[in-house]
């Protein structure tokens, strides 16, 4: 039984390590380059006001149901435990065996990335150290959960000092206004803004990822009705804020039309603010920075294949709790070891948009609509917490998450598909062998 260990700050703290990352670094020329103007924060912002949408709909759903497995259990409640909601769970289970090792990758191959402005890597190189940091974020991972709690509160506090500090390091210089009293010069109100605005927030919404992990931890948090809403909404003002204000910061010392084309756009600001130890020491702590976010990550989708297996419905080896420790250890390793395979695999710009097409769908829509559902038919006292203006938030939040999967482009829509195509295959031929539904007789 997974013990109630984690407080209204180590919540928070987890998922605002999760959230930052790698992300708002590499992503940041990205998103500048992608809107080619100086009104590159309305991507930002779009980012943020989704984020905000879906944590409402997670609130709803984390507060009434805080069990490990946070969209597993979701799923399955608002389709049914003995109809489509044994389908789409698993079809849940089944892209997250995908897609969350995808994510672990993805910070460990920025790591590795960014390691390079400090020393020159050969293509062996970097592979090497972003295998080497998720086999050791899973030997850090292997103990229980009060130890951890300590761990992120710690790198949490690594993560914040390197974003004030970035801030802070635009205001001193001088002009920190000038982006924001610009942001509109040569904006044109047309499609060719939308469609840009789309791409940019594909990649936006990638650095805000993760204000929801507190509920694949929702089986060891304290107060879960008050304190998973509460980490939720904290973390994405805290972390909103943040963003803004260091693409802000960073522009008002390099022009936007220099930053869009610098691989490592912190560091050059960093350098020219205040020398080159001043570059290396940001360097590092941008590093610092992924490494709590690929722990942060790790740690919360090693939960739900645990969840699913407790459940009966995967494969029963991941229900094992380390016999000492209480955590989930067969779903960490075996996640984890996916992850060490991923990052010698792939490349960081392959990644991103793959992370999001294939979440999109069961997870975020999935559990809009479920919500829906679910208010429909249980009683209002369910809910604990209840997003204000209802339904309207969870509907901006469906139709934002597919303007988000359509500007991922084509093939990535179509993977994303075949993912699922593929997942109900499977179900479908688990359940004919099994006689579960819908082949259960009556």
């Amino acid at each position: 039984m997974l013990k109630r260990s984690l407080g209204l700050g180590q919540a928070t703290a987890i998922n605002m390590i999760d959230m930052v990352g790698i992300g708002p670094f590499i992503t940041l020329p990205m998103v500048i380059g992608m809107m080619n103007g100086p009104y590159f924060l309305y991507a930002w912002l779009v980012g943020a006001l989704l984020s905000f949408m879906d944590a409402m709909v997670w609130s709803e759903l984390g507060a009434a149901f805080p069990q490990a497995g946070g969209s597993y259990n979701f799923l399955k409640e608002a389709f049914g435990h003995k109809g489509a909601g044994k389908l789409m769970s698993f079809l849940f289970v089944w892209q997250t065996m995908i897609q969350a090792p995808l994510v672990i990758a993805s910070a460990a191959i920025g790591f590795s990335t960014y390691l390079s402005y400090l020393l020159p890597l050969s293509w062996l190189g970097s592979k090497a150290v972003s295998g080497g940091l998720v086999l050791l974020i899973v030997i850090l991972l292997y103990r229980k959960i009060e130890t951890i709690g300590k761990i992120s509160v710690l790198l949490w506090m690594g993560v914040i000092f390197t974003l004030v500090w970035i801030i802070a390091g635009g205001i001193q210089h001088g002009h920190f206004f000038e982006p924001i009293l610009h942001m509109n010069d040569g904006l044109t109100l047309n499609y060719g803004f939308v469609a840009a605005l789309g791409f940019g927030s594909v990649k936006t919404m990638y650095s805000y990822l993760g204000y929801y992990n507190v509920c694949h931890l929702g089986g060891e948090i304290k107060n879960p009705a008050k304190n998973i809403p509460r980490s939720m909404f904290l973390s994405i003002a805290g972390i909103a804020i943040l963003y803004l204000a260091m693409n802000i910061s960073v522009t008002s010392v390099i022009p936007w039309q220099e930053a869009k084309d610098s691989e490592f756009v912190i560091s050059v600001f960093m350098q020219k603010l205040a020398g080159d130890t001043a570059a290396t020491i940001v360097t590092c702590l941008i590093l610092w920075v992924a490494f709590a976010s690929v722990f942060s990550a790790t740690l919360g989708y090693s939960r739900i294949p645990y969840a699913a297996a407790a459940d009966g419905a995967f494969f029963k080896v991941f229900a094992k709790l380390h016999p000492e420790k209480q955590f989930p250890y067969v779903s960490l390793l075996f996640l984890g070891g996916i992850a060490f395979v991923f990052s010698l695999l792939f490349r960081l710009g392959d990644v991103i948009s793959a992370i999001l097409a294939m979440r999109i769908l069961i997870q975020f829509i999935g559990q809009a609509i479920g919500l829906l559902i679910l208010r429909r038919k249980r009683n209002p006292a369910t809910f604990p917490y209840k997003m204000p203006l209802y339904p309207f938030p969870a509907l901006l939040a469906i139709v934002l998450w597919m303007g988000i999967i359509i500007s991922t482009g084509q093939k990535m829509v179509l993977m994303g598909i075949g993912v699922i195509v593929a997942g109900i295959a499977v179900y479908l031929l688990k359940s004919y062998k099994t006689g579960d539904w819908p082949f259960r007789k009556a």
